[in-house]
């Protein structure tokens, strides 16, 4: 069941050294600042759980895995400072994901727009079904995937982020996003992906977890920049959300 709470929803299960985190929200499991802040302060808590080996990274319900950021927050931005901390979120999130001491699972069972693919290419493994279409839609409305961009790129390229970036209004399909690196296996189901996950999680909590986080260090390598760079990306998303373009774009979708 879908939540109706106008902050979203955040829950967290553990068994047999797997984490399950799922987050949700009405809008298309869209992130509000307080549910991103929330995320972050929860994979912190389970990066120091000895615990928890693996963390399962889901969305509820089986259509969109993530919206973005919120549509309705971004519309209310009215000054720099507003601006910044807005388009910090999924900066804090992915930098949350990228120094977390776990393995972080991803199950992309639909949709992702925007910020939402950043999160999935923040993830160090993911599964998708064939719904899982993905799109990176800001120059639409005269900004850019800016802080998303360095954990996109990672996974995918700059010549796949390029593709993507620059054809805001296209979506692109599963295969198209395993192919590129950004999923690493994609089902034909969604009952697949859940059994796969389930099996992969399983087996990959039972080996060393000094290992896992030794190989999670070498594989993020050259990152260590990250936090200052998404939070200046973020500031310079601030000052592009005041632009005349993007209030013109906006006010289009005000009520």
């Amino acid at each position: 069941m879908m939540t109706t709470r106008e902050n979203g929803s955040l829950y967290t299960s553990i068994k047999d050294k797997v984490a399950t985190v799922e987050f949700g929200h009405p809008a298309g499991n869209s992130f509000v600042a307080e549910l991103l802040d929330r995320l972050v302060l929860e994979l912190e808590k389970l990066s120091e759980n000895p615990e928890v080996t693996v963390i399962v990274l889901k969305s509820e319900g089986d259509r969109a895995f993530c919206g973005g950021a919120s549509f309705k927050e971004l519309i209310a931005i009215e000054n720099l400072s507003e601006g910044k901390v807005f388009f910090s979120g999924f900066a804090n999130v992915i930098n949350a994901m990228r120094s977390c001491k776990k393995v972080i699972i991803g199950r992309i069972q639909g949709k992702t727009v925007g910020g939402g693919v950043g999160l999935a290419a923040a993830c160090d493994y993911t599964f998708a079904s064939v719904a899982a279409s993905v799109r990176l839609s800001e120059l639409t409305i005269g900004i850019a995937p800016l802080v998303i961009a360095p954990a996109v790129r990672r996974k995918i390229g700059t010549a796949a982020l390029s593709e993507m970036s620059l054809a805001p209004t296209e979506w692109k399909n599963a295969y198209w996003a395993q192919e590129k690196g950004l999923f690493s296996k994609v089902f034909e189901k969604i009952e697949e992906v859940d059994k796969e996950i389930d099996f992969f999680s399983q087996k990959l909590s039972a080996y060393n977890p000094q290992a896992l986080e030794e190989w999670k260090k070498v594989l993020w390598e050259g990152t260590e920049h990250w936090g200052a760079l998404l939070t200046e990306r973020a500031g310079i998303t601030g000052t592009l959300v005041l632009s005349e373009f993007t209030k013109t774009a906006l006010s289009k979708f005000r009520k």
